[in-house]
């Protein structure tokens, strides 16, 4: 028998919601429950795979050329910063993706539970609830005076990550570069600022990914939380810009944080889009991490919809073959745990006061 038989996970990062806005048949909502929705996750491939939950995109999207993407799948190359969205445009789009979100929980007829604290995390996985939180990448629908972030928060926001790979108010997302360092550009805005001292008066994580490195020790400099990226990778093993350097990581240890391992081929090979890589670059970018971070400071974050990942894994229902891959390479089973999910609920409740 298998030491990793019934490890649940929980999962930093997806970008679900946006898959099922963009969704053209009108059934996608039904689908998530039913199976059969077409990405990388709905209930029935959580339940095949152990998904006990995870946090939940909103993601104003970006009107990107098809070739920008593509040009990923080559390396080297350095992407020019995609569409801005507008606050009206944001607005727009974040709101359609948060009433997804809460009528996939009233649909859901118990199965499916919107988290706001780490107890409720809890709670529903002992209950074998689907645990879901609300975050934002990307905040160009909270304007720069933070009304829309009360809004939010009372709605069950309790994660913000404030940009993308763009630039917007709060400051510079890193672009899509390899090889290049996160080294990019100019930091966090004054409004970026407030955002992130707000945040902290919320107990709002704050997350790091996709902020360039002098708006990553922006956010150092002025939080009392635990640093947290929930989606990304080691930038010593693979040179992206959307990954951490050890000075980073060493900076996140400091705090208690934490960084949730990102699948995305980008980030974790030779920064293409290669699905054929299989698990060996993922156990080499957590060896990176455990040592920088040690055995509480790594978990998951698998961008699930938001990116092509390997296809050894291939949809939420193949998570089990990475925890094999994990234990096979000697990870104990309490590690494995803490990678799975116990972390997530440590820095969680740390970062909640809950």
């Amino acid at each position: 028998m298998s030491n990793t038989d019934r490890i649940p996970v929980f999962d930093g990062h997806n970008d679900t919601l946006l898959r099922l806005m963009e969704d053209a048949t009108g059934e996608a909502e039904r689908r998530f429950f039913e199976g059969g929705a077409g990405g990388h996750i709905d209930m029935a491939l959580a339940r095949e795979g152990g998904l006990a939950g995870g946090l939940f995109a909103v993601f104003p999207p970006s009107h990107m050329d098809a070739s920008l993407s593509d040009a990923m799948r080559v390396p080297p190359y350095s992407l020019p910063f995609p569409h801005t969205p507008s606050l009206a445009e944001a607005r727009e789009t974040t709101l359609r993706m948060v009433a997804i979100f809460l009528r996939l929980e009233r649909a859901s007829k118990g199965a499916f539970a919107i988290c706001r604290t780490a107890g409720d995390i809890e709670a529903a996985m002992i209950a074998g609830r689907f645990a879901a939180v609300l975050h934002i990448e990307g905040a160009e629908a909270i304007d720069a005076d933070l009304d829309a972030l009360d809004v939010l928060h009372a709605a069950g926001l309790r994660s913000v990550g404030p940009l993308w790979s763009r630039p917007n108010h709060f400051g510079h997302g890193v672009p899509m570069r390899f090889p290049s360092s996160p080294d990019t550009g100019p930091g966090l805005t004054d409004a970026g600022k407030r955002l992130v001292q707000r945040c902290n008066e919320l107990r709002i994580l704050v997350d790091l990914s996709h902020l360039n490195e002098k708006g990553f020790d922006d956010v150092a400099a002025l939080t009392d939380a635990p640093l947290v990226a929930t989606h990304c990778n080691a930038h010593a093993v693979t040179p992206h810009s959307r990954n951490l350097t050890d000075r980073q990581l060493d900076v996140i240890r400091a705090t208690g944080g934490l960084v949730g391992l990102n699948f995305a081929t980008a980030f974790l090979g030779d920064g293409g889009m290669d699905e054929t890589i299989g698990l060996d670059p993922m156990l080499r970018h957590l060896d990176h991490l455990l040592k920088h971070l040690g055995e509480d400071g790594v978990a998951l974050g698998s961008d699930f919809d938001g990116a092509t990942i390997p296809a050894a894994i291939g949809t939420a229902a193949g998570l089990p073959r990475l925890l094999e891959a994990m234990a096979a390479a000697g990870y104990g089973r309490d590690l494995v745990e803490r990678i799975a999910w116990r972390n997530w609920l440590s820095v969680l409740r740390r970062t909640w006061g809950s």
